[in-house]
């Protein structure tokens, strides 16, 4: 018997499951979730909690660490929640990403997939987000070696949030997620603000200048800054901004938002434009995208065009297909696909979004991509079929939670002849493909890593009516 009051000894872990957990059984084959460990160590574990089936719980001891270890980079990895997997090597990454998506077919679709391709590796494994959002904090994180070595640290701190705590923020000096541009403009706004002494927010009592900074770039090179404050100093607004332009006169857009709500989503707030362009730009193809503060866009622009052309591929559309893109977000997927079909619907529920989808395709000269606002499973109905004909393509690119079970009605009672199926989530795609199995074959489908050293993964699959 390998468990022994709330232990489970000699613990091999098999392979990476989701948010960032791994899997790994002991030799009573008693299944247990782990933070902290990776596949080929194997354990002693402390439960923590018992499930029907399974356990989950901490690794207690190391009795043999995986080959596939490597050493992080980042000097903040065993304290910031940025990434999961920096100390995995990075094909071992990839090898499981794709395990994790047949897998969620073979158990969850229960349904035969006639080809799987390998998973795309991203081209640039770091450095490859296009947007960060940094918080300014009062209750900084004291990293495991300050802890060890007893020494005195700020309270205030401009980073992110260590794994499930939401008031305390890590220090950041780098982020190998995103161009080294951003480190250079975050590390000079704070040290500016602890000069002047400004006050940064505390989450809990809700007080506090400084509340956090989303930093947003594209591969042209272009720049944009927000920073949120809790309350208006115009003398203190003015003057930061003025300092970073100063310092970073390369930054093409920089806004504020005054947010007196006690959560930090700028979504129903006024963004102000303090000074440069109101948008930057992003090309995908020969393809230009305005990219506003509220805007939503893919977070990876260089594999973006990778997911974009398996897409693509996977759609096969001919000159006459009349394609219905929902939870098309700003667009950018029917936009890249409008000149191979005759026509293409575009439908999302958040208004600025599809504002920024109609403004990109004006800019584009695309004259054959329509857009709706409102809930994909109340805008996709007969009104909107009857008006531009029944899709010989549907594409999808659902929200985590996967559609709604009248999306998949709606696609079921529309008929078309192929359904291309983006996913962020391989588990509820498998589930709604199971739901369509009995109208659809599974004909393709193509893992791609968009976010190295994190568990998101993204997933194409091709459906073709039977």
């Amino acid at each position: 018997m390998a468990r022994n009051k709330g232990y489970l000894q000699q613990v091999e872990v098999l392979g990476l499951a989701d948010r960032g957990l791994s899997i790994g059984k002991d030799p009573d084959g008693k299944v247990i979730f782990l933070e902290g460990v990776l596949p080929g160590d194997i354990v002693d574990a402390k439960v923590l909690k018992k499930r029907k089936g399974y356990y989950q719980g901490l690794p207690e001891r190391f009795i043999k660490l995986s080959q596939s270890r490597c050493e992080a980079p980042c000097q903040h990895f065993e304290d910031c929640g940025g990434c999961k997997w920096q100390d995995l090597d990075y094909q071992r990454q990839i090898i499981e990403k794709e395990r994790i998506v047949r897998d969620a077919f073979e158990r969850i679709a229960k349904t035969k997939v006639i080809e799987s391709f390998p998973i795309l590796p991203a081209p640039q494994i770091y450095h490859y987000r296009n947007k960060m959002e940094f918080s300014f904090s009062n209750q900084r994180w004291r990293t495991k070696k300050e802890v060890i070595s007893d020494v005195e640290v700020p309270e205030k701190a401009l980073g992110l949030h260590p794994p499930r705590f939401f008031n305390k923020v890590v220090d950041i000096s780098e982020c190998l997620l995103m161009p080294d541009f951003n480190d250079q403009i975050r590390n000079f706004v704070r040290t500016y603000s602890l000069k002047r002494n400004l006050s940064f927010y505390d989450p809990v009592q809700h007080t506090g200048y400084l509340r956090n900074i989303i930093i947003r770039s594209t591969t042209l090179n272009q720049w944009m800054v927000i920073v949120s404050f809790a309350y208006d100093d115009q003398y203190e607004r003015e003057s930061l901004i003025e300092a970073v332009l100063e310092e970073f006169p390369e930054i093409t857009s920089f806004h504020y938002v005054i947010n007196e709500k006690k959560n930090d989503t700028i979504f129903d707030q006024e963004v102000i434009l303090a000074a440069g362009n109101p948008v930057i730009v992003e090309r995908l193809g020969n393809l230009n995208f305005q990219i506003r503060p509220k805007s939503f866009f893919q977070t990876n622009s260089v594999q973006a065009k990778q997911l974009y052309d398996v897409v693509k591929s996977f759609a096969d559309l001919q000159s006459t297909d009349v394609v219905y893109d929902l939870y098309t977000g700003t667009g950018s997927i029917a936009q890249y696909l409008a000149s191979e079909c005759d026509i293409i619907i575009g439908v999302e529920e958040i208004d600025d979004a599809i504002k920024d989808a109609k403004e990109n395709a004006k800019i584009n000269g695309i004259n054959n991509a329509h857009f709706y606002t409102g809930d994909v499973k109340d805008v996709f109905q007969d009104n909107l079929l009857r008006e531009y004909g029944h899709p010989d393509v549907v594409i999808t690119d659902p929200p985590r939670g996967g559609m709604h079970e009248k999306v998949v009605e709606g696609i079921l009672q529309a008929s078309p002849s192929r359904i291309v199926y983006i996913s962020c989530n391989p588990a509820t795609q498998a589930r709604d493909v199971k739901l369509l199995s009995h109208q659809y074959e599974v004909q393709k489908i193509q893992p791609v890593d968009m976010f190295p050293h994190t568990h998101h993964i993204e997933n194409v699959a091709l459906l073709r009516k039977k």
